[in-house]
């Protein structure tokens, strides 16, 4: 699968994360080469300007992500830019377009079976992210850790034949407080979503993707290029679905990297 074969209306992407080294590079890489759509969202925290801050880490993958993005733009394709916590600096420039690429607060799509989606990155609807900076740095690092603990775990699952698995998704998933926090996310979300009269919303953030109704609402999470490497994609009759590329990539195009690396596609 190296040549386009797969076509969307709509693809959004999220928390990538680029700057840091959990983030899986390679897989977007081979998912942007063999997918292609109208238009992209880039659904936030896409350079992950915290962890650049403290150390600097920008490998030629990182690069060749966006300049696979810039491709695509000088193809024809709208890319739209969606700001979150990790590269909020780019919300100053809210309205303006750099190389094709627009930045926006926020935005409304429409599905090609007329709803409205609220596309946001959602951090403003995080608590520890809006009133305890501090805390949210914390459990930033942390959350680095257990990514690295993740990447040695695959290591090992390489080496005994098994593809790639997110063992931190996994826990995420058995912790009560963390299922908790994912369900109050997504009812926040949606609640903002009825409050403006839309039909629906698309937001990163939780690194937890899917699709689900919660009272009326249709909730859609992109989910992640760190643990999960998933995108929600819009079909041209308007059908969204997840699609996760780590479990979508046969064994025999994975292979391992220098210790501590993520795994990545073959060319």
């Amino acid at each position: 699968m190296t040549d386009i074969d797969r076509q969307y209306r709509t693809i959004w992407i999220s928390d990538v994360h680029l700057g840091t080294r959990g983030c899986k590079a390679e897989f977007l890489l081979d998912f942007l080469r063999c997918t292609d759509a109208r238009t992209i969202y880039l659904v936030g925290d896409i350079i992950d300007c915290w962890r650049l801050r403290r150390s600097w880490y920008w490998p030629q993958t990182h690069n060749d992500v966006i300049q696979k993005l810039l491709r695509k733009v000088r193809h024809g394709t709208q890319v739209i830019y969606v700001p979150g916590n990790h590269d909020e600096w780019l919300r100053q420039f809210a309205s303006l377009n750099f190389g094709g690429v627009e930045v926006v607060e926020q935005a409304i799509h429409v599905t090609a079976d007329g709803r409205r989606l609220l596309i946001m990155h959602g951090d403003w609807f995080d608590f520890i992210v809006t009133q305890a900076r501090w805390l949210a740095a914390l459990g930033d690092s942390a959350y680095a850790f257990s990514i690295w603990i993740n990447n040695h775990f695959n290591r090992i699952r390489h080496w005994l034949g098994y593809d790639y698995w997110s063992l931190s998704a996994f826990l995420k998933l058995k912790v009560k407080n963390a299922v908790q926090y994912i369900g109050s996310f997504a009812d926040a979300l949606a609640e903002e979503a009825r409050r403006r009269d839309l039909d629906g919303v698309v937001c990163g953030h939780i690194h937890h993707a899917e699709i689900r109704d919660v009272d009326g609402i249709l909730y859609c999470n992109d989910g992640d290029w760190v643990e999960s490497c998933t995108a929600l994609v819009e079909h041209f009759d308007g059908r969204l679905d997840i699609v996760n590329w780590a479990e979508e990539r046969s064994l025999d195009m994975l292979k391992a990297t220098r210790p501590g690396e993520v795994f990545v596609p073959a060319e």
